[in-house]
């Protein structure tokens, strides 16, 4: 089993005291960019809801010292991503965001959704680029992975990787609409596709990490990290019968040697909810995002009502082996 230490709560956007609109609460699936002096933080987060009880998102980030991940130097005064136009995909939310430094620049992978009558939403992944990793455009209206024949519902979290010259783009796809007392709800199942450019990508077209829960078990962010001649994999899993539940998301593990056949065995991830009442991650951690800065393994999650209140800090015991 491997050991996380946790380091406690990094943001919580909601004690901030002047924080935007747009930024009223939540701080979801944290990902990312390692530059010289600092990490960049890239995260989800919402206003109020409106009379209707609707709500957006938007992608933003935040920067932390490199030599103490607990210390916030700067938190974005905009969001990385303006919203869709009318009747695009990504017209009322950009959840989650996944960039990745290029030769040329960054580009990055986000889910997009927009709202629906039958069921809450639909979802497609967009991409967009930037040349300094703060600003980012769209590269068109539409999306470049979305619903098809063999994935004929929702296509989201994305996670970018790359390896040996090859990207990797790690998702979700909606295997089944389940009707749980009265309730709509997606079982989401994590998927693969590859490319040698990062626009047009070869799918694997199979879920590639089993069920422990069975058909109703829903994955998401599967992040994806090569370390000592193997690939691990930290995602988080839940039952979809348990989705209105407040205790409903776990960590999952699984490795593999060749991205595509993996092994999962949940019981090495190494983290699990606080023990302690009343803290941030007492009833749940979901969506890990594992990266390595310094020689030292680190792991940002989200806690209790998935990321309301923020997301924490955790650093490896050991090696991923």
């Amino acid at each position: 089993m491997f050991k996380w230490i946790k380091k406690g709560v990094v943001f919580n956007p909601t004690e901030l005291s002047q924080r935007p609109d747009w930024m009223n609460e939540f701080s979801q699936a944290p990902n990312t960019l390692i530059f010289d002096n600092f990490v960049r933080v890239f995260f989800s987060t919402r206003p109020k809801r409106d009379n209707d009880g609707q709500f957006n998102t938007y992608s933003t980030f935040l920067d932390l010292d490199k030599n103490d991940l607990t210390k916030i130097i700067r938190v974005s005064k905009k969001p990385v991503l303006e919203l869709g136009e009318r009747g695009c995909f990504d017209e009322f939310g950009t959840y989650p965001f996944s960039p990745i430094k290029t030769d040329d620049g960054f580009l990055a992978f986000y889910a997009g959704w927009t709202r629906c009558s039958s069921v809450p939403f639909d979802i497609s992944i967009g991409v967009c680029k930037s040349s300094d990793g703060e600003k980012f455009t769209k590269l068109g209206n539409g999306p470049i992975l979305s619903s098809s024949l063999y994935e004929p519902f929702t296509i989201s979290s994305p996670k970018i990787r790359r390896f040996n010259d090859m990207f990797y783009l790690f998702y979700v796809s909606g295997s089944q609409w389940n009707v749980i007392d009265s309730n709509v709800e997606m079982a989401l199942k994590i998927r693969m596709a590859k490319s040698k450019d990062g626009f047009n990508w070869e799918k694997v077209n199979k879920n590639i990490i089993d069920d422990s829960l069975g058909e109703i078990e829903s994955q998401a962010s599967p992040d994806v990290i090569f370390k000592n001649g193997i690939y691990h994999m930290f995602f988080d899993y839940w039952s979809s019968k348990e989705f209105r539940k407040t205790k409903y998301r776990s960590i999952g593990y699984a490795y593999s040697k060749d991205l595509v056949n993996w092994c999962r065995d949940d019981s090495k991830a190494g983290i699990s909810v606080s023990l302690e009442k009343n803290t941030f991650d007492n009833e749940m951690v979901a969506y890990p995002h594992v990266f390595e800065v310094n020689d030292k393994i680190y792991m940002l999650y989200l806690g209790n009502e998935v990321g309301r209140y923020g997301f924490g800090l955790a650093e490896l015991e050991g090696k991923l082996q």
